[in-house]
């Protein structure tokens, strides 16, 4: 049998030792290990060669990932600078601050809100808007962020279950894809500064094996009751956001206004934007077109009932989606919503005996298509208790027939 010839490095078997290296030549990482493993080996084996380390075993990789992983992973990626991140098909039209709060389960919305603020968030290297949306293949860049390390607390199980059963409890609509709950009054959307309970932080609870938490579709403000949609598939919010977003669902209110408009049907439409209130809190104003933030709304409204020329019964019809839309075109007009801490401003006006001073106005109806085509979702909530009381004391029944179901979808 032929041997390896000069300077090949091998005889028959094994490796060539360590110390046969040739000369100017810097011994290989493995022949320097060897060498120093044979400087500990007795004389009796001296010149064996050591055995080839097993390679360590793959650790398997779970199927999905828990929400606690996604988030620990999550604040890893922050802590270590900047990242880049890219769109994938299934992230299609999604918002840029659901795209963030998908990725990084644990910035809260105002963090998020925050950084956009800034500009310290970039697609494709131009600033973005919070609302801009995203399409596949665009990159994202997220700038490093400091997040306070917090303690894992384990889930309840009796906590999850009483917030599951709180949930259904309010359910008014639920399939495999969708989930329309009756919000009450009182009862924050999402988290924000001080605000510990909220329905997004129980749609923990409803989290499947899959890991895919409900999403939220759409907002209301905290004091308005009524019709507020879920997805629970990420297929399900791309689709419902798209419906949203081309107008394509139909929302009814019901509010309680100061005195009766003297046009019984009428069209809203004004520039909103935000303005900061004497005591810091967020209102929204009627602006000029081309003003700084000024958005495009527009509201229908028809009256429904009376209560002798001081009160309004109004079913409100929303064909944009800004912020305190409602609210704001009310008060714009001159009949605010009754209970209304931002902006009910009529002076020396006293609440009438028994209505309580709450917000006035529940989200009564959502008519929407199946994500899946699977026909019409249409869903209407009843007056919550306070509203109930104040439409028993003025006389008002639940009329058959809604005027606003006329007015024009633009």
């Amino acid at each position: 049998m032929k041997t390896g010839g000069k300077g090949t490095g091998r005889g028959p078997r094994g490796p060539r030792p360590a110390g046969d290296a040739p000369r100017g030549k810097r011994p290989s990482h493995d022949a320097r290990r060897q060498a120093k493993a044979a400087g500990r080996r007795g004389p009796e084996e001296e010149g064996r060669v050591a055995p080839a380390r097993k390679p360590a075993p793959a650790r398997p990789v779970p199927a999905t990932r828990t929400r606690a992983e996604v988030k620990a992973e999550a604040s890893e990626v922050l802590a270590t600078g900047v990242q880049q991140l890219v769109v994938t098909p299934d992230e299609n039209e999604m918002r840029i601050d659901r795209f963030l709060e998908s990725r990084f389960p644990q910035l809260s919305f105002s963090h998020i809100q925050r950084i956009v603020r800034k500009g310290e968030l970039r697609v494709d290297g131009k600033r973005a808007d919070s609302k801009d949306r995203l399409v596949p293949g665009q990159t994202v860049r997220i700038p490093p962020l400091k997040l306070e390390q917090q303690a894992q607390r384990p889930r309840s199980p009796k906590a999850d279950a009483d917030t599951i059963g709180f949930l259904r409890s309010i359910t008014l609509y639920e399939d495999e894809d969708v989930l329309v709950l009756n919000k009450p009054a009182g009862l924050a959307v999402q988290g924000g500064s001080g605000t510990k309970k909220h329905v997004d932080g129980m749609l923990e609870a409803l989290t499947g094996k899959d890991g895919q938490k409900p999403r939220l579709v759409h907002r209301l403000d905290k004091d308005t009751s009524g019709c507020l949609v879920i997805a629970k598939s990420r297929f399900a919010a791309a689709t419902l956001a798209k419906t949203f977003r081309s107008r394509s669902a139909r929302k009814v209110y019901w509010a309680l206004v100061y005195h009766v408009p003297r046009v019984k049907q009428g069209r809203i439409s004004t520039y909103l934007a935000r303005e900061e209130a004497y005591d810091g809190d967020q209102r929204m104003a009627v602006a000029q077109h081309g003003e700084d933030g000024a958005m495009h709304a527009v509201t229908y409204y028809a009256v429904v009932e009376t209560a002798a020329q001081k009160l309004a019964w109004l079913s409100l019809k929303p064909v944009t989606g800004r912020t305190h839309q409602l609210r704001a075109h009310a008060a714009h007009i001159g009949h605010p919503i009754v209970g209304d801490p931002k902006y009910f401003d009529i002076q020396n006006w006293e609440m009438p005996g028994g209505i309580q001073n709450k917000l006035h106005l529940l989200a009564r109806r959502i008519v929407l298509p199946h994500p899946r085509g699977k026909g019409t979702i249409d869903v209407s909530a009843p007056l919550p208790p306070h509203m109930r009381q104040s439409w028993n004391l003025l006389g008002f029944e639940d009329a058959p027939y809604d005027p606003i179901v006329e007015a024009p979808d633009e």
